[in-house]
């Protein structure tokens, strides 16, 4: 079997990594937590990722988790999808940004 990513969020912003790994950990082998921070300011961004070692303990934790609150804050957990590529377009309609010409 494989390991599945699971995507919290509505996390308290002072959830630390060991937290998120705890609260999952009743639901199967956590094999890693981590929780999204601000690239600038280090602070938690409210959601982050827990990947487990097994589908099946991965979709009762999914189940078990969603919608539920956690320190007063509804949590929303559902498979993690993966990151679709941003585009760094110069400007709406393909017209090039003035600060960056072509």
């Amino acid at each position: 079997m494989s390991n599945k990513r699971i995507f919290v969020g509505g996390l308290p912003y002072s959830t630390s990594d060991k937290e998120l790994e705890e609260l999952f950990s009743a639901h199967g082998t956590v094999e890693s937590a981590r929780i999204v921070t601000d690239r600038m300011t280090g602070r938690s961004r409210g959601f982050g990722f827990v990947e487990m070692s097994n589908e099946a303990e991965a979709n009762e934790a999914i189940e078990r988790l969603n919608g539920t609150q956690y320190e007063g804050r509804s949590l929303t957990v559902n498979e993690a999808r993966p990151r679709t590529s941003r585009g760094t377009g110069g400007g709406g309609g393909g017209r090039p940004d003035r600060r960056n010409r072509w």
